[in-house]
């Protein structure tokens, strides 16, 4: 009975021990399995990765700087465009500058010296009548300088006022006495008083100067038309 006993112990411890040993083979088993496929997937995930990477490289439109020449040639083209610009605008602006009369530029004795008459503008503009631009407007002052010897007599008819082409010799006559100031009587003026007045003149256009003849008053030669 003893030797029964003793050998159904040592068949059981038998069959534990195979059993501890069969288990920790599973477990060793399925932590190499968890091993191997760790490394597989974060290798399948960086490939991936990689593929991704070199799709959108060769998909991105490529880098391409400017020529430097081209660059330089549009920038030149641009600024030569400026330039002309500039000096064509330039242009109309500086020949009416050059045209306008200064102060002081035509000055001219009248009766003797008892007065002075200087024009102050000799501007073409647009007949209102006819629309055209053949009239010639010549604005003046007349100023008295003698302080006695001036009669009732003395009197500039600025309505009588002609011009002359320096070129051609041809000669103008004003629109009409409307379009004047008409006369203006010295004697109503006072010693270094003044008075502006104005007469129209029928100028052809392409006329760009004048020879202006104010009644008793000294020519007043090669007066440049302004626009």
């Amino acid at each position: 009975m003893s030797t029964f006993l003793s050998s159904v112990a040592v068949l059981l411890s038998t069959l534990a021990l195979l059993c501890s040993g069969y288990t920790a083979y599973q477990v060793f088993t399925l932590q190499q399995t968890l091993n191997v496929a760790n490394p597989g997937s974060s290798s399948v995930t960086t490939s991936t990765q990689k593929a991704s990477s070199v799709e959108e490289t060769s998909t991105a439109p490529p880098n391409i700087s400017p020529n430097p020449l081209e660059t330089s040639s549009s920038a030149d083209k641009t600024a030569q465009s400026t330039t002309d610009t500039e000096t064509t605008s330039s242009k109309p602006q500086s020949a009416a500058a050059s045209t306008a009369i200064k102060p002081g530029q035509f000055v001219q004795p009248a009766f003797g010296k008892k007065v002075q008459v200087e024009l102050l503008s000799v501007k073409r503009i647009k007949d209102p009548e006819t629309a055209n631009r053949d009239v010639v407007n010549v604005q003046m002052r007349i100023r008295r300088l003698a302080s006695d010897g001036v009669g009732g007599s003395d009197i500039i008819s600025v309505g009588s006022t002609t011009a002359r082409n320096p070129d051609t010799s041809e000669t103008y006559k004003t629109v009409n006495l409307q379009r004047s100031t008409g006369s203006v009587g010295l004697s109503s003026l006072r010693p270094n008083a003044s008075a502006d007045a104005y007469v129209w003149l029928r100028i052809p256009e392409g006329v760009n100067s004048l020879d202006v003849f104010v009644p008793d008053t000294a020519a007043f030669n090669n007066v440049p038309i302004s626009n």
